[in-house]
């Protein structure tokens, strides 16, 4: 075994205008979450508490897409999902369309730990919350001024493209309409993309790997939509080869069932993990998805990859390696 290691993100797919105070909170938050990863992997945590744990902070704080801070839905609601995933016996829970749930990523670990289930959904979900005494909270604490006004310029938009977390004017977006072009998902064209989902893999010094994605999911989306984060295979997937949690076009996502794919071409055509991840990116997103992962192996590998522009990222070996970036 190569000691262990750990890669957190917060969403693949940058826009390139973001502001360097932006970026600079971005790396801050993600060195932040792998300096709690790390101090807990050097105490000896499992690789499932530690995701557990960081992703848990990830949520907490609004500057990515996910607990607070979460994306809105065309009503103006923050509907959440999370899914985490052990390697050791392939033990996982999943959780969608949870709006009181202060950690959706707990409530996943719940449901893998204490219910008979893998996924649990909107009431359900919620019921089982409540039974489990997790921290409850009004759907307000998710929803902040800067969503409020992004949600109001993506329905005023229509289909132009922009980062949801970048304030724009009237006058931005008209210039933004001539220069984009509508963004396309199943077809169809999407009023406003935001894929700044977060997630986290972990491996340690026995081999043991886990993963966990949380997202709001897409700004301005139907009610009810469910993306490729709480889905076993797509979004999140851990095995006693690898472990692995995408970011990006939530769509295509789950019809490449990414997450799942890069252990599959490890297991079934022998690859090591770099090059699994760079198959799978070049492969398996069709009708030109933009996506991302994080994955680490049960060597102690650690690879991050992405087609999009750029990608919230950070990751760190036992060997002393750590490294935070935004860009290709």
């Amino acid at each position: 075994m190569g000691g262990w290691a750990i890669a957190v993100h917060g969403g693949a797919g940058v826009d390139p205008n973001l502001p360097i105070q932006r970026q600079e909170e971005a790396r801050q938050l993600l060195t932040r979450c792998l300096n709690i990863g790390i101090s807990a992997l050097r105490s000896s945590l499992s690789p499932i508490d530690v995701v557990e744990l960081v992703i848990r902070e990830l949520e907490s704080d609004p500057l990515f897409n996910s607990g607070r801070g979460s994306a809105l839905t065309a009503k103006g609601t923050a509907e959440m999902e999370a899914s985490i995933m052990d390697g050791v016996g392939r033990r996982c829970g999943a959780v969608s369309g949870v709006t009181t749930v202060k950690n959706p990523i707990s409530l996943a670990r719940l449901v893998m730990d204490k219910s008979p289930h893998s996924y649990l959904a909107f009431s359900g979900a919620e019921e089982f919350a409540k039974q489990q005494g997790v921290e409850m909270v009004d759907n307000d604490y998710f929803i902040t001024e800067d969503n409020l006004g992004m949600l109001k310029l993506a329905k005023e938009a229509n289909s132009i493209i922009f980062d949801y977390r970048i304030p724009l004017t009237g006058s931005d977006i008209c210039e933004k309409a001539a220069d984009a072009p509508p963004l396309m998902m199943n077809g169809l064209p999407i009023s406003v993309y935001a894929p700044e989902t977060v997630g986290c893999v972990v491996v340690d010094g026995q081999g043991r790997c886990a993963a966990g994605t949380s997202t709001g999911g897409l700004m301005n989306k139907m009610s009810g939509r469910i993306g490729d984060s709480p889905i076993i295979g797509s979004g999140t997937y851990a095995c006693d080869v690898c472990a692995v949690s995408c970011t990006g076009e939530g769509e295509a996502i789950i019809r490449g069932t990414v997450a799942r794919d890069v252990a599959a071409v490890m297991e079934y055509k022998g690859l090591g993990l770099q090059e699994a991840v760079d198959f799978v990116i070049e492969t398996r997103l069709d009708g030109g998805g933009q996506a991302g992962l994080i994955a680490v192996s049960s060597k102690g590998e650690v690879v991050c990859g992405f087609n999009s522009n750029g990608m919230f990222r950070g990751c760190a070996t036992e060997d002393g390696f750590m490294e935070v970036g935004i860009w290709n």
